[in-house]
This record gives structure tokens, C-alpha cells and sequence, in this order.
């Protein structure tokens, strides 16, 4: 299905291009035909090195002005994760780049097993990034203290935020207890875009082995076993689709070569999902 006779939307997200600079992904998102990218920030993990687009006046200007000139807008922003002692006003300048980018989201990680201080805590950021325009997107990873959608969506229903919603990765709806129904009884409002990878079906359900697959060894969507017919089938209409596909072998291609690849992908199953609803 082509760019044009569809309205839904298709972003590069950080992960499957880590490799490149900010503005090269932004032209090669531009290039594949992604209309959206996101960008990473801060750092995910505590090995990972700092983000100069946050402190580099040069990287960030650069950055605008390729976002200017392709058109292509950035969807999220990486990565906020709520610990137990996390203090909104520390993101301060994370927000003002944020929306010095014009982003919409943030990707946002739950990390304190106290879900009452986590609800109050996430409900605290809201608010703060709702000043700058932001959404907080609550990605919900078995591993973290936000394990399933059922939890992501019960700390963001309980934050009472407008600008709170839940993120979907396919990967971790599939290794979680969530179902389809449950996306399919979700809110459109709840819900601003949603991560895309395939995975197989025998996988090392520990904590490391889910954490392995999830940073190196996802696979292109439909060439695993994921049903990615039926999640794409149970989400709103036409929610952005985010291709996060951060592959060690994939690796070895050029950046541009897998953005396209995961588009591509990603077109044919929406192309399979639609012609299914039609004939169903």
C-alpha cells in the first residue's frame, strides 16, 4: 500500500538505527518514507554513553534544521524512567529540548515496585510535560515494575492525567499476560502509537534472556512468530506504527537499507490486516 493512499502515519524509531547521528536518521526516515522518528535523549542503560543532542547546542540546531527540511516530525523522545526517588524537576531541560523538537511523546519506563508512589510520581510528570506539550507514553516491559498492559493501563488511568497514555510494544505484549481483548477494550485516547517487532516463539523468559532479545536480537516483523495480524487488527484505525527492530545481525546492513526493510515490512502486514478485515 502506498504512502499516499493511506493516512496512517509510519516512525523510525532510535533503537533500529542507534548507529547513526540524529540527523541521518531524520534523512533516512525522510528517504524510506517514515513521516515520524524518535530520538533518544538519555541514556537507557547505565553503561550507555550521554545523548549529545541534550547538551550540544550545535547537535540540536543541526538536528531542527534537518527536521525542517525533510518534514519529518519527531513522534517520541527517550527514555524516562520513574524510580523510587525520581524528582520531575530534574528533567527539566530533557522537556525543553523535547519540545525545542517539537516532539509529541514520551517514552517513559516504570521502575518502583511501590505502585502508589509510582502513580503519583508518573501523574507528577504528566503534569510537568503537559506545560511543554508533551504526552508520557508508559511502555509496560515484564521485566520492570509495569509488567502488562493491564498495569500500565491502571497507572494511567489512576494518574488522572489527560496527557497520559499507554505504550504497546509487541514484543513485551507477547512475552506479558496481555491479551488482544484487552488492547481491543483500551480507549483511542489512551494510546498514541505503538512499537513493532517480531519475536519467536521459544525464548528465554528470564529477566536477562528477555532484556538480550529486546536490546539486540528482535526480529522483522513477520518473520517470527508474534501475531502481528491480530494486534495491528485490534488497534484504533490508523495509530502511528513505530518500527523498533534492534537487531545485531541487521546490524551489519547500512542504517538506511534496515529502516527501509522494517517499513516495508511493516506496509505488507497493515496491506495483509486490512485486506483480511475487508474479507472477514
Amino acid at each position: 500500500m502506498s504512502h499516499e493512499t493511506e493516512s496512517r502515519q509510519y516512525s523510525l524509531s532510535f533503537l533500529t538505527v542507534a548507529d547513526v547521528t540524529p540527523v541521518e536518521a531524520i534523512n533516512i526516515a525522510a528517504e524510506c518514507g517514515y513521516a515520524q522518528v524518535g530520538l533518544r535523549l538519555l541514556p537507557a542503560a547505565p553503561n550507555e554513553a550521554e545523548y549529545p543532542i541534550l547538551t550540544d547546542l550545535k547537535t540540536l540546531g543541526d538536528t531542527q534544521a534537518a527536521l525542517a527540511d525533510t518534514g519529518v516530525k519527531v513522534a517520541d523522545v527517550e527514555i524516562i524512567r520513574i524510580t523510587p526517588d525520581f524528582e520531575p524537576k530534574k528533567y527539566l531541560k530533557f522537556l525543553e529540548v523535547a519540545q525545542q523538537l517539537n516532539a509529541k511523546h514520551i517514552l517513559i519506563a516504570g521502575n518502583d515496585n511501590e505502585q502508589s508512589r509510582l502513580i503519583e510520581n508518573f501523574a507528577r510528570f504528566c503534569e510537568l510535560s503537559k506545560k511543554f506539550n508533551l504526552s508520557c507514553d508508559l511502555e509496560f516491559m515484564p521485566w520492570t515494575a509495569v509488567k502488562n498492559l493491564n498495569q500500565a493501563q491502571t497507572v494511567v488511568e489512576q494518574s488522572g492525567q489527560s496527557n497520559a497514555a499507554v505504550l504497546i510494544d509487541s514484543l513485551h505484549f507477547d512475552r506479558s499476560d496481555s491479551t488482544l481483548e484487552q488492547v481491543k477494550a483500551l480507549s483511542a485516547s489512551q494510546m498514541n502509537y505503538v512499537q513493532l517487532c517480531d519475536g519467536l516463539a521459544k525464548y528465554d523468559p528470564s529477566d536477562e534472556g528477555l532484556i538480550q532479545i529486546a536490546r539486540n536480537n528482535r526480529l522483522v516483523p513477520g518473520q517470527g512468530d508474534i501475531d502481528l495480524l491480530g494486534l495491528i487488527a485490534a488497534l484504533p484505525k490508523n495509530i502511528t506504527l513505530a518500527a523498533e527492530v534492534p537487531n545485531l545481525q541487521l546490524a551489519k546492513l547500512p542504517a538506511l537499507e534496515r529502516a527501509r526493510i522494517n517499513l516495508q515490512a511493516i506496509e505488507a502486514l497493515v496491506a495483509l490486516a486490512n485486506a483480511e478485515a475487508v474479507a472477514g
